[in-house]
């Protein structure tokens, strides 16, 4: 199943410091044996879920240069980035209102930025 998820991902492209998480199935009954409906498990402030693709990072100059003057540059420098933390099959556990639900080929994902992901587990054999 990861793999044809991954090919259906295979176009998108996310942008800066965010991160697409797709939601882990939470459990859908309390210790004490009730269950919960789906709203009630949503609408926690903490959630997690399995980073699908990140973004390229945080953008920095290409120059930290303060000699030339930025409109004096004849060529326009590349963009270079900081990498995130957070890699693709990490599970995420990330702070629920930061992220913006978005709906992708039927399936339910988030973009969350960077910052909004509390702590990141990662296993090591997965790839």
């Amino acid at each position: 199943m990861r793999v044809l998820e991954t090919n259906k991902l295979e176009k998108v492209i996310i942008v800066g410091d965010r991160v697409l998480i797709k939601p882990k199935t939470s459990q859908e009954q309390t210790k004490s044996g009730l269950f919960l409906p789906p709203g009630v498990q949503e609408k926690e402030k903490v959630q997690e879920g399995y980073i699908m693709k990140t973004g390229p990072g945080y953008p920095i100059p290409a120059d930290y240069g303060f000699d030339d003057e930025v409109w004096n540059r004849d060529e326009q420098d590349d963009v270079r980035y900081i990498p995130l933390q957070a890699k693709d099959g990490d599970l995420a556990i990330y702070v629920q209102r930061d992220a913006i639900e978005i709906v992708y080929h039927g399936e339910k994902y988030f973009i969350v930025p960077q910052s909004a992901i509390l702590m990141l587990i990662r296993e090591e054999d997965l790839d």
